[in-house]
């Protein structure tokens, strides 16, 4: 006779996952959220403490839970007011269902930029709940050192030339007759040079702002990526430099790369004065069909710029594409690397720094071919 088997309900059923922690009833577990979340209920007592909350205000959650919110939650504005008092979010204005975010400071001074929800039973029914929401202030405190460190490099780089300009055109103006044509045409060359180094640094503050707010904009065409190298290493023969200097070597065929002439040749420039000018031997200039970075494709091109100078330190290597990075030596807006990045991203490609085989440094970006669909 076999051995009979419980008919009991869910006698073999596995156990259920745990529901989510949800004590203020928002349908999402609170301590999954990135920003700090703190939750009141109608009597004010507080009845949600995120872990990201108690991890902002150092306050533990076990110790936060049950009490009052202004207790629990002890916040000044910057002029030493307390806040909740301010606000009066029980006992305040009927229609009132929000506080926009604003600067506010914890015990200690510490600054959390804080925002709250006023949840009503009706249009102007009392409150059921205060929902907090508390951040961190250092990632905007990262952001506003940035920018005014780079409003501070821009404004002393652009000083120098505007201060030749002024002083060569005010001495122009005021001397005329006393100088020689050749003394007039120097003086006219230099302001045509520093107000081309001017119109440069107004480039790369707009290519800047453009990368940072995601608005680059790439006008692809057909690029001859090989010719465009070529046209780089005749212009610094034209201005001086000695052929020698310059190895191009071109795997061929490569794929039809359709991408932002303008933009490749800005990245192309930007590497290869690198390497002119902080490299020493040869610049050697590889041009080879690759594996394509972006999915979907089979292949793309890649250009290698290396140089035989002393190269960039181990440590420096994750620097080179941040903002002002300038390596040992000095000079420039250190900008230059952060846009080519930009560039090099916005068609969808990468770049890489490493160390050459003569020593240098050694730049290697990828663009995919991208060519429009209707080529596809």
């Amino acid at each position: 006779m076999g051995v009979g088997t419980s008919s009991a309900p869910g006698a073999h059923q596995a156990p259920r996952p745990p529901a989510p922690r949800d004590p203020a009833g928002l349908g999402i577990d609170p301590d999954e959220l990135p920003d700090g979340l703190v939750v009141a209920d109608e009597r004010g007592r507080v009845i949600c403490f995120s872990a990201a909350a108690a991890r902002i205000t150092a306050v533990p959650a076990a110790e936060a839970l049950g009490q009052r919110l202004e207790k629990a939650l002890p916040l000044e504005d910057l002029e030493g007011r307390r806040w909740w008092q301010l606000t009066d979010p029980y006992g305040g204005l009927a229609i009132r269902v929000r506080q926009p975010e604003r600067n506010l400071l914890l015990p200690g001074g510490r600054e959390v930029l804080v925002a709250a929800r006023y949840v009503r039973t009706g249009p102007t029914g009392p409150v059921h709940r205060v929902v907090v929401t508390l951040r961190d202030t250092e990632a905007r405190r990262r952001t506003e050192r940035s920018h005014a460190e780079l409003i501070a490099t821009v404004a002393h780089e652009l000083r120098s030339p505007l201060t030749s300009v002024k002083g060569f055109t005010a001495t122009l103006l005021a001397k005329w007759e006393r100088f020689t044509d050749d003394q007039k045409r120097l003086m006219l060359e230099t302001v045509d040079a520093d107000a081309d180094r001017v119109t440069r640094l107004i480039a790369e503050l707009l290519d800047i702002s453009r990368i940072d707010s995601g608005r680059l904009e790439v006008r692809r065409q057909p690029v001859d990526i090989g010719a465009a190298v070529g046209r780089h290493i005749q212009a610094y023969v034209a201005a001086g430099q000695e052929a020698g200097r310059f190895l191009l070597r071109v795997s061929r065929p490569l794929p039809d790369l359709w991408a932002d002439p303008d933009k490749v040749d800005q990245v192309l420039g930007n590497l290869l004065e690198n390497a002119v000018r902080h490299g020493e031997g040869t610049v050697t200039i590889d041009v080879t069909p690759t594996a394509s970075p972006r999915e979907g494709e089979d292949i793309g091109t890649s250009v290698t710029v290396s140089d035989e100078g002393a190269g960039i330190p181990e440590e420096s290597m994750n620097r080179v594409f941040t903002r002002f990075w300038r390596g040992s030596k000095r000079g420039g807006t250190g900008l230059g690397l952060y846009i080519v990045k930009g560039i090099v991203e916005a068609h969808g490609g990468t770049i890489t720094v490493g160390r050459a085989p003569g020593g240098g440094a050694e730049f290697r970006f990828t663009l995919p071919v991208a060519a429009p669909a209707y080529l596809a």
